[in-house]
C-alpha cells in the first residue's frame, strides 16, 4: 500500500500472539496484492477493467465494496471509490485493513494491540494497567512537531486518521470535479471508534473544506475532528478536547 505499518502488541499467550501477528501481517500484504491501483494483474485492477466480476474476486473486494458505498451515503458523496471514471476503493481500504489487523491479534488474546499504518493508528484495548494508549497528530505547518495527543483513556477500541496536503501534496479529489481538492485546508485529523470510518471521514472532510467539513463532522455520532487550515487556523469539533491528553 506504499507505506510503512508499525504493529504494538501487549500481554496475551506468546504462542497464540505471535501466530495472529504473522497471520496479520500476510494479510496487510495480501490486501495489497488484491486491492492495488498500481497492479496491473490484482483483482481491482481487472475488477475496473471489466475483466471480473465482484462475484468472481475475494470476498473482501465485495465487503470493502458495500463499506465505501455506505461512506459514500453518509458523506452525500464527498467519499467516492471513482477516479477519473475508474473504480478506485484506495480511500478506504487502509484503514479497513489496519483495523482488521488490529482485530486479529486482539482476538487472539493481546489485551493491547495499537497497529499504526502510515500515520493512521487502531488502538484496541490498554497498554498496561492504568495506561491508556497515546496517539500524536502531527503539525502538518511545523515538520516534526505535534498538533496534538489524543488519549484512548476510557475507551476499549480508537483511531485516529489524518487527511491532507501536508506530506503527499494535493492528493485528495474532490468527487464533484474528478480534479484535485482545493479548499482552504492543510489537514483534517478525524477521531472514532474505527479506523475504517475515521479514514474515510477525514478525507470527505477535507475535501468539503473547514467550514462545511466542521459542520458535517459535528454531526456524525462518536466523531470528532480537528482541522488545519493554510493560514495555521485550528477549528475543531465540540467534543475533542475529551479525547486530549
Amino acid at each position: 500500500m506504499g507505506t510503512v505499518f508499525s504493529l504494538d502488541v501487549r500481554g496475551g499467550e506468546p504462542a497464540a500472539v505471535r501466530a495472529a501477528l504473522d497471520e496479520a501481517v500476510a494479510g496487510l500484504h495480501r490486501v495489497d496484492e488484491v486491492f492495488s491501483t498500481y497492479r496491473e494483474n490484482s483483482q481491482v485492477s481487472r475488477l475496473a477493467r471489466g475483466e471480473l466480476t465482484v462475484d468472481a474476486c475475494a470476498p473482501e473486494v465485495a465487503e470493502v465494496l458495500e463499506l465505501a458505498a455506505e461512506a459514500e451515503r453518509v458523506s452525500d458523496g464527498w467519499f467516492s471509490t471513482s477516479y477519473q471514471g475508474r473504480l478506485d476503493p484506495t480511500g478506504i481500504v487502509k484503514g479497513w485493513a489496519v483495523e482488521r489487523a488490529a482485530r486479529r491479534v486482539a482476538a487472539a488474546g493481546a489485551s493491547g494491540v495499537s497497529v499504526n499504518g502510515g500515520g493512521d493508528v487502531q488502538v484496541l484495548g490498554t497498554p498496561g494497567a492504568g495506561r491508556p494508549w497515546r496517539v500524536g497528530v502531527s503539525d502538518p505547518l511545523r515538520p516534526g512537531g505535534l498538533a496534538a495527543v489524543v488519549s484512548a483513556a476510557g475507551a476499549a477500541e480508537l483511531a485516529v486518521a489524518t487527511s491532507g496536503s501536508a506530506e503527499r501534496g494535493a492528493h485528495v479529489v474532490d468527487p464533484r470535479t474528478g480534479r484535485s481538492a482545493v479548499t482552504d485546508l492543510v489537514a483534517v485529523t478525524v477521531v472514532a471508534p474505527r479506523l475504517t470510518w475515521a479514514d474515510c471521514w477525514a478525507t470527505a472532510a477535507f475535501a468539503m473544506g473547514s467550514r462545511e467539513g466542521l459542520r458535517w463532522l459535528e454531526s456524525l455520532d462518536g466523531v470528532e475532528g480537528l482541522l488545519v487550515t493554510a493560514g495555521d487556523e485550528v477549528r475543531c469539533t465540540g467534543g475533542l478536547a475529551g479525547w486530549l491528553g
